[in-house]
């Protein structure tokens, strides 16, 4: 059995999985603050070993998955600053707790490893290569390849959220101007509709409202600028969306597909990439970074053939 914990900014989820299979899950609010995070991370693992009957020791790998800056090293988070913190030595204190190792990353690599593992029992078969894009409150990726997150030599692979797109663009908090995350991500969205739900609002003026439609234009746009430049520099050729916006569904999928439609129809190189039968988009009922986290401490990620669909949750 493996444990995986994803920690979020609102609700902490872990999940229990054997042989591929996704056993147990239980879900409980966030605390705000060290103490607090960690006591949010106590229950829900608590609740999921109880549930095995076995003690955390026992667990083939414990993983957590949690925004900010992670030393996957030492297991040291800093600059979580939505949950309350400037820095923790999160895997030290819970495996002083559990009396096990726990393995710690970044929240987008490990739902990377899980969109990696959903990729496998949608189609049936193993990737070589695959790309996580992160639509939440900002824009970030993650990349799989041949089952292990890639980092880049630096660490920070897949922070395409900072690349600027439109230099005269609205200032982003790094510092830049038009990046990437300031078009598409929650953070733009309810800044250009600053209201209750602001996706979902979005989508039901877009149909009434020129801004609204411009807004939403930019959300697509821009979440089709970052496929277009995670394919183009990686060579990946599965795109995985996830993340808060995935809530919009059906619609966020096909705008995007229509953004990459138009430049492929302007650029006969774009055109051959058939970039939109590869975007995909991640179901919201799969706790992807919950199932990656089991997986981060993992010798090998299981290949399709190890995926029964029963474990689709």
């Amino acid at each position: 059995m493996r444990l995986g914990i994803d920690i979020g900014g609102t609700k902490t989820e872990a999940v229990a999985m054997a042989g591929g299979e996704i056993l147990h899950r239980f879900t409980v609010p966030t605390g705000h603050g060290a103490e607090a995070v960690v006591r949010s991370v106590m229950d829900a693992a608590e609740k999921v070993r109880a549930s095995c009957g076995q003690p955390f020791d026992a667990f083939a790998s414990i993983g957590a998955g949690i925004p900010g800056h992670v030393d996957h090293h030492t297991g040291t988070v800093s600059h979580a600053v939505n949950l309350g913190f400037e820095e923790l030595d999160l895997g030290a204190l819970l495996a002083a707790r559990m009396g096990a190792v726990v393995h710690i990353d970044n929240d987008v690599n490990a739902a990377a490893l899980g969109a990696h593992r959903w990729v496998g029992i949608a189609t049936g078969q193993s990737t070589d290569l695959l790309a996580y894009l992160n639509l939440g409150t900002g824009l970030a990726a993650g990349l799989v390849r041949d089952g292990t997150i890639w980092r880049g030599s630096n660490g920070v692979a897949g922070e395409i959220g900072h690349i600027p797109v439109r230099p005269n663009g609205v200032l982003c908090a790094c510092g830049q101007r038009g990046c990437l995350e300031t078009l598409a991500s929650g953070s733009a969205v309810a800044r250009t509709w600053p209201v209750s739900l602001p996706a979902h609002a979005l989508l039901s003026a877009a149909g009434r409202d020129p801004a609204a439609a411009r807004a939403l234009d930019d959300l697509y746009e821009g979440a089709a600028a970052a496929v277009r430049i995670l394919a183009l520099t990686t060579g990946v050729r599965t795109v995985v969306v996830g993340g808060g916006l995935t809530a919009l569904g059906t619609p966020l999928l096909t705008g995007i597909r229509r953004s990459l439609d138009k430049t492929a129809s302007e650029s006969r190189f774009i055109a051959s990439l058939e970039l939109p039968r590869h975007v995909q988009l991640l179901p919201r009922s799969f706790p992807a970074a919950a199932v990656g986290a089991a997986l981060i401490g993992s010798t090998r990620i299981p290949a399709a053939a190890d995926l029964p669909l029963a474990a689709s949750g």
